[in-house]
């Protein structure tokens, strides 16, 4: 691995341990039960400039609804892209994950829930770092690919099934996949994107980041 994608992947898992705010280069994520929620604006985001805030205070809100109604007892990572949201991460019984989506759901401007949370014991610090450092090498394996923009797609990595989102053309959603799946200790890929045209993403690349036109809610591929 060469240095530069050594420099990528530290400041990648860097951003999976510390609170947002902490680093500049790579906005880390806040934590609720012990969980990661959320992720850093970029200059080639394609959603919105109004949907990456609202993605933004979703995370936050959403955190402190968790914290309040359930505690402690769960461990759930929030993660919104274009105002879909996937639940991630460990509840006690089956009660407590209908319940956090019930809580997630409420959140003023969330469009839909994916809830993958699982009805188990929460994993080891080890296991969190294992997960942690898997996202980071996802990353630095789809920076260095030449026909991907990095930056569209969000990666979220739990008990090494890696969950990628984004607004992607179908062509970058199966070459994204294929890279995953390529990387070493990813067991499963489960995809949450927004499919978008060919012509849609030419469209994107001549107006200024931020300023796309609103899109339509996101779906589940």
């Amino acid at each position: 691995m060469n240095h530069g994608v050594m420099k990528r992947l530290a400041c990648s898992v860097g951003a999976a341990v510390l609170l947002t705010g902490a680093l500049s280069a790579c906005v880390g994520p806040l934590i609720v039960g012990g969980a990661m929620v959320g992720g850093s604006m970029v200059a080639t985001d394609r959603r919105t400039s109004g949907a990456q805030l609202d993605d933004e205070a979703i995370e936050l809100r959403a955190a402190s609804q968790i914290r309040s109604n359930l505690g402690t007892r769960v461990r759930v990572s929030v993660t919104s892209y274009n105002r879909q949201v996937l639940l991630t991460g460990e509840v006690p019984n089956l009660q407590d994950k209908q319940r956090v989506e019930q809580v997630v759901k409420a959140v003023d401007s969330v469009a839909s829930v994916v809830n993958e949370l699982a009805v188990l014991n929460s994993p080891s610090l080890m296991d969190r770092s294992s997960d942690a450092l898997l996202t980071g090498r996802i990353k630095a394996m789809l920076l260095d690919t030449s026909d991907l923009q990095s930056n569209a797609f969000k990666v979220v990595t739990e008990r090494n099934t890696t969950y990628l989102m984004g607004r992607v053309t179908q062509r970058e959603a199966d070459r994204a996949t294929e890279v995953v799946r390529a990387t070493p200790g990813v067991q499963k890929v489960v995809r949450i994107f927004e499919i978008i045209s060919e012509q849609e993403l030419k469209n994107m690349d001549t107006v200024p980041s931020g300023m796309q036109p609103a899109a339509p809610k996101p779906a589940g591929v």
